[in-house]
C-alpha cells in the first residue's frame, strides 16, 4: 500500500518569516486522516526567511529530527548545546523529561529544511541534543542510516525503535530497500521525481508505505530522498 500525499495537498500556513507545510496534523491544520503514520507524528517541510527563526520554546517526551536542505539552522538550548547545522546534514534532539529551544536561520539565505517528529519508547528519559555531517557522496545510489534507535547504525541516536535514511540517486539509477513486516515507510523526494514500485513521486511528495516488503525506487530525475522506517 503506497498513500501518496501530493506536496500541493499538504496543510500549512505562512508567516512571513516562516513558510510551513505540513505532511500530518499539525498546529492550526487538522486532517484526521492524517494524524501519523505509526510512531511517525510529525514531517514539517519549512521555508525560513534569513535572519529569523524559532524563539526559545519548550518540547518533551519526543525524537526531534531535522534534516537540513538548503542554508543552515542554528540550535541553541537549556542544556548548554549550541551548533550550526548545514545543508545535507542533520540534528536530533531527543526531548526526553523537558528541554527549551531555539533554532533560528543566521545566514543571508533562505534555509528550508525537514523537521521530523517520532514519539519515543523512552518516556522521562534524559534530553540530548547532537549534529552529524552527512556528505552526500557517502549515500550516493544507496541508503544511509542518518538517525536510529539502533547503535549498531553508527548513526545519531534517537530513543525509539525507527530510522532515518537518505540517499541520493542520479537520473536511472535503481535502489532497493527491504521494508520488514509490521514496519512502515514514509518517503519524501526533496528534489527530483523517483518512481517507488510504480508509484510517482514529485519533488516533496510524500508517500506513506506499508505492506510492500521490498520497495524499487528508481530516479526519474537527479534525486535526494529522505525516509523513516519504524513501528
Amino acid at each position: 500500500m503506497i498513500d501518496v500525499r501530493r506536496f500541493g495537498t499538504l496543510g500549512g500556513a505562512n508567516h512571513g518569516w516562516l513558510n510551513a507545510k505540513h505532511h500530518f496534523s499539525f498546529a492550526n491544520y487538522y486532517d484526521p486522516s492524517r494524524m501519523g503514520w505509526g510512531r511517525l507524528r510529525v514531517w514539517n517541510d519549512d521555508e525560513i526567511a534569513a535572519r529569523s527563526g524559532f524563539p526559545p520554546h519548550p518540547h518533551s517526551d519526543m525524537e526531534i529530527i531535522t534534516y537540513v536542505r538548503t542554508g543552515a539552522i542554528t540550535h541553541e538550548d537549556s542544556m548548554g548545546n549550541k551548533g550550526r547545522t548545514g545543508a545535507g546534514d542533520v540534528q536530533v534532539m531527543s526531548a526526553g523529561t523537558g528541554v527549551r529551544h531555539s533554532e533560528f536561520n543566521l545566514e543571508d539565505e533562505t534555509t528550508t529544511l525537514f523537521q521530523i517528529w517520532i514519539e519515543t519508547d523512552k518516556p522521562g528519559s534524559k534530553p540530548g541534543w547532537g549534529a552529524k555531517p552527512f556528505p552526500k557522496s557517502d549515500r550516493s545510489g544507496k541508503f544511509a542510516v542518518l538517525a536510529s534507535g539502533d547503535a549498531a547504525d553508527e548513526a545519531l541516536t534517537i530513543n525509539a525503535d525507527a530510522k532515518v535514511l537518505g540517499a541520493t540517486l542520479n537520473a536511472g539509477e535503481t535502489i532497493t530497500y527491504s521494508l520488514a513486516e509490521n514496519r512502515r515507510a514514509y518517503l519524501v523526494p526533496a528534489v527530483g521525481e523517483v518512481e517507488v514500485n510504480g508509484v510517482t513521486l514529485n519533488a516533496r511528495d510524500g508517500a506513506a508505505i506499508a505492506d510492500e516488503g521490498e520497495l524499487v525506487i528508481t530516479a526519474k530525475a537527479d534525486a535526494e530522498l529522505v525516509m523513516v522506517d519504524s513501528r
